[in-house]
């Protein structure tokens, strides 16, 4: 560790704490990166896991490069020598806190009904600790009855919800469906954490 990242690692609102960020596949996946850079800025440890659609509007390096760790993308991989040979479950193991930032309209049906056909919907069927979601879609999408019934099924488990914020959207359209600022996130990210206390 170098010295400059021991500095930053030792004050904020969030230091010493480990944190997983789930990303997923939709335009406000370019958010994420400053989310990231704002959760280590406030002293966090911050695991990165991108989706495959996620993939397709950020790459893993940025993500290394913001957080200075590995960012997790498949379930099923060779394992390099002293890496652990279960990444669908450690990284959740060592979380303190999961922040799903964008969530999809896709991803949050998955995680509601406990699908688990990748490495990020995988990690949250062992997660035991607080979880953020942080919803990003069409307003359409929003408002669908499914959508709506999977969210208070995600509420049902203790998952949190932070958004979606009103505005205009990617595809146009007005309403319910950006992400919340990366600012409001790390602040729910710093309440929450700061009332499970050490």
């Amino acid at each position: 560790m170098t010295r400059a990242s021991t500095i930053r690692a030792s004050s904020g609102r969030l230091a010493g704490r480990r944190i997983l960020l789930g990303v997923s596949g939709g335009i406000a996946a370019y958010k994420s990166c400053d989310l990231a850079s704002r959760l280590v800025k406030e002293g966090a440890s911050v695991t990165t896991v991108l989706t495959s659609g996620a993939r397709k509007f950020v790459t893993p390096y940025a993500f290394e490069a913001l957080t200075g760790q590995p960012c997790l993308t498949r379930m099923f991989r060779r394992i390099a020598p002293r890496e652990s040979a279960f990444p669908h479950i450690e990284p959740a193991r060592l979380a303190e806190l999961v922040i799903i930032a964008p969530a999809t309209a896709n991803l949050i049906a998955r995680l509601a009904h406990g699908l688990a056909d990748d490495l990020l919907s995988a990690l949250m069927l062992t997660v035991r600790c607080p979880v953020l979601i942080c919803p990003a879609m069409n307003v359409q999408m929003w408002k669908h009855p499914a959508t709506q019934a999977n969210t208070r099924l995600l509420r049902s488990y203790g998952y949190k919800l932070v958004g979606p914020a009103a505005g205009r959207l990617a595809c146009g359209m007005e309403g319910a469906g950006r992400m919340a600022e990366p600012a409001e996130i790390v602040e729910a990210a710093c309440k929450q954490l700061e009332a499970r206390g050490s």
